[in-house]
């Protein structure tokens, strides 16, 4: 996971580079740069625990996700678990440039298409599961992949009981009691993919 550390004033500057989350962590924690590029090789649960630990080491660093995964779900769970850019390999030169100058200003960058794929999913969402509210959608999707209460409240940045909150009105809502009836519902919606539900 090489991972440039950027300090952007007037200037880009590259502060520090390493070759794996330990080295990255530490290396931020060292120089507190504004913005941390990362490459990860492992999407989903291991890419949100690096962002989390980069935010654990120098609050203020700013994480722009850099990934040959050009899929909206992933950069939707990217940006939700904190990293103010996601974008893909090819996006170079001026477009990554911009990303990383928005990410140090404090705004939030999504490549144009990702955005747009991301922006379609969620309306189909909506027209999928109209009682439910975005959030709900989101802990829906991440029961159906198999994750526990904890594991969806720290994907989430919320607290279990939240999740547990949210999931019983999912619950209400759908009129569906068991996690095999969500999980139902969510593949039967085309809220997930049924490679992604753990048999």
């Amino acid at each position: 996971m090489p991972a440039p550390m950027l300090r952007d004033t007037h200037v880009t500057v590259v502060v520090a580079e390493a070759g794996d989350v330990e080295t990255a962590v530490a290396e931020v924690g060292r120089h507190r740069p504004d913005v941390l590029v990362m490459e990860p090789s492992v999407q989903g649960e291991p890419c949100l625990a690096a962002i989390r630990q980069v935010a654990d080491a120098s609050p203020k660093t700013r994480v722009v996700i850099l990934t040959a995964q050009e899929d909206p779900n992933l950069a939707g769970e990217a940006i939700r678990g904190g990293a103010a850019a996601y974008l893909p390999k090819t996006a170079v030169g001026r477009q990554l440039l911009r990303a990383v100058r928005m990410a140090a200003e404090g705004n939030t960058y999504l490549e144009p298409q990702l955005g747009a794929r991301l922006a379609a999913d969620n309306a189909a969402a909506k027209r999928a599961a109209p009682d439910l509210t975005e959030r709900e959608l989101d802990v829906l999707r991440l029961i159906a992949r198999g994750h526990t209460n904890r594991e969806t409240a720290e994907r989430l940045f919320i607290s279990v009981r939240t999740v547990e909150n949210h999931r019983a009105r999912i619950q209400r809502k759908l009129g569906r009691a068991t996690r095999s009836d969500l999980v139902d519902y969510a593949i039967q919606r085309r809220l997930v993919e049924p490679a992604d539900v753990p048999a």
